[in-house]
């Protein structure tokens, strides 16, 4: 049974974490649980998540999850706008919530530091070659 879709593809926030995801190398999208996923061979980022309270999962529908190292992410979870995700939660992945507000320089940011953690070597080099 697939999972029922938990976004709106007219989201604007959505659009501009979609545009900041898909110019990474090979970068591209697809519904994973739902919900859209931005990968290369490895998921490097989520849009939306939820987290669990007393039992009942509470949606976080306008958040980026990223997977960044422990350092920032103990940063990152002293932030009221950033969450423990359920089910990714438990191996190093953070959420952030987004808003019309957000420091989108930021979230580039994570999302990079997201990419390097899954992206492989030879992507990265890619990436950075672009950078220069």
């Amino acid at each position: 049974m697939p999972h029922p879709i938990m976004f709106d593809e007219a989201d604007p926030i959505l659009g501009r974490v979609r545009t900041l995801a898909l110019a990474f190398p090979d970068a591209a999208e697809k519904v994973s649980h739902g919900r859209p996923a931005f990968f290369t061979t490895k998921v490097f980022a989520y849009y939306g998540g939820s987290v669990k309270v007393d039992g009942v999962y509470r949606r976080h529908d306008q958040s980026v999850m990223v997977l960044v190292d422990p350092e920032e992410r103990a940063a990152l979870l002293t932030e009221e706008r950033c969450f423990v995700p359920a089910y990714l939660g438990a191996s190093g992945w953070v959420g952030v919530d987004l808003t019309d507000d957000t420091d989108w320089d930021e979230v580039r940011e994570l999302l990079d530091a997201s990419y390097r953690r899954t992206a492989g070597a030879r992507r990265i080099a890619r990436l950075d070659s672009r950078v220069s």
